[in-house]
């Protein structure tokens, strides 16, 4: 097997449920293969951080996009990510994200520690209302979901009620941004995008009419003020990614990293014991069981990486779940271990397009596992998980598990319960 029947393997659907095996086959052709004419996959740790970083990689422009797909601006779906800081390239892309970067310092979110505790307490206090007597529930729907989702949706100022929408509006989308799409998948992803940019027209309005202290408001100012600063087309798409980045990275982190967890016994136990540890369990569950597994890259000029030349006009499929279990970085990658001497996973990627909302992410995830862990001592899989057959947002469809028997609170009260119930 050459490294384009690797990759073609990695693109089928067995392949998409589990990378890894995969990745190990393309990893024996070096850490930057040959899979095309012009055409690279990068597996390295090393060579894909250095990549990222390189100025003379971007993304894909419109005047490529042209070439190669010369309808694209009749897909709502390819049109409204293409228009967002996640698919355009410096000077754009730097104008844009320091529009929105302010919403995301550390000073900001780490003021939102409280905030997040507390929705998490609040969903394990449903979670164990809706299975205090053993019945399963759906810890993606019931608490993977609805917490990344009402974080992104306070900082954009969207209404708590119209929270559940997004989550299959977000799945639809998102199919646009796998390496390969049927146009059955494209049509579902217009869907998916068309319904966002519609909510989002409304909201816009509304918060003309209706100011408030949130993102939206503040980019709808800018848009207003000075249309330079901000297209109408560029308001609405970096709204719907941030919506949908904002919470579809995490939740699939928090899916993975609960499993990684629950399969290992002794580690989840140290982490109840010891929830200060948490920052270094969230780097290795994003390192172990990444929720972004790849991003793509084209050259404007000729660079040579890893022992191999790419021409200018290369294109360069960056697998970052493959770098993440690097052997020459990581030593035994395939073991999950919290305590690695160094991390600094590429789940969020390297450079200008590093993920502005990776440390909100981080965030949700160092609060929502000590609380689970702590709260559902007896918390375990209820059959198993069914994987999406997504390759780029790693995660899964379904998460049925059962929660034990709660533990007590400070006050004495069982988990779930209120003060008084008897």
């Amino acid at each position: 097997m050459d490294a384009a029947e690797a990759l073609t393997l990695l693109l089928s659907p067995q392949g998409r449920v589990d990378p890894y095996p995969t990745y190990e086959r393309l990893r024996a052709y070096g850490p930057v293969a040959e899979a095309g004419p012009m055409f690279y996959l990068v597996t390295g740790y090393a060579e894909a951080d250095e990549l990222l970083r390189d100025p003379r990689l971007g993304v894909m422009d419109d005047a490529l996009r042209d070439s190669v797909w010369p309808g694209w601006r009749d897909s709502p779906a390819v049109a409204s990510i293409s228009r967002s800081m996640l698919r355009t390239n410096p000077p754009d892309h730097s104008r844009m994200r320091r529009l929105v970067s302010g919403a995301f310092s550390p000073r900001r979110i780490a003021g939102m520690r409280d905030v997040v505790a507390a929705q998490a307490d609040e969903l394990i206090d449903t979670m164990c209302a809706r299975g205090g007597s053993g019945e399963p529930v759906d810890f993606l729907a019931d608490f993977a979901y609805p917490l990344p989702v009402a974080v992104i949706c306070a900082l954009l100022g969207v209404p708590s009620g119209d929270r559940p929408l997004f989550r299959r509006w977000a799945s639809d989308l998102t199919g646009v941004l796998e390496p390969e799409i049927t146009p059955e998948e494209l049509a579902v992803a217009d869907r998916g995008a068309a319904e966002l940019r519609d909510y989002f027209i409304e909201l816009v309005e509304a918060r003309r009419r209706a100011p408030g202290d949130d993102l939206t408001t503040a980019l709808v100012q800018v848009h207003d003020a000075d249309g330079e600063r901000l297209s109408g087309d560029e308001l609405l798409a970096n709204l719907v990614v941030l919506l949908v980045a904002g919470f579809e990275t995490t939740t699939n982190l928090l899916g993975n990293g609960l499993v990684v967890l629950l399969d290992h016994a002794s580690a989840a136990d140290a982490l109840r014991g010891h929830p200060e540890h948490a920052p270094a369990y969230v780097e290795e569950l994003l390192r172990y069981d990444s929720p972004v597994q790849l991003t793509s890259r084209v050259s404007t000029a000729a660079v040579r990486c890893g022992g191999v030349e790419l021409p200018a006009g290369s294109w360069v499929l960056l697998l970052l779940g493959a770098a993440n279990r690097d052997p020459r970085r990581f030593p035994e990658p395939g073991r999950f271990d919290p305590w690695r001497a160094q991390s600094h996973p590429l789940s969020f990627g390297a450079g200008p397009h590093y993920c502005v909302g990776a440390g909100l992410a981080r965030l949700e995830a160092q609060i929502a596992f000590p609380h689970l862990l702590r709260r559902l001592p007896g918390l375990a899989l209820a059959g198993t998980p069914r994987r999406r057959t997504r390759l780029t947002l790693r995660g899964y469809d379904t998460l049925p598990v059962t929660l034990g028997t709660p533990a007590r609170d400070d006050r004495g009260t069982p988990a779930g319960a209120h003060p008084g119930t008897p």
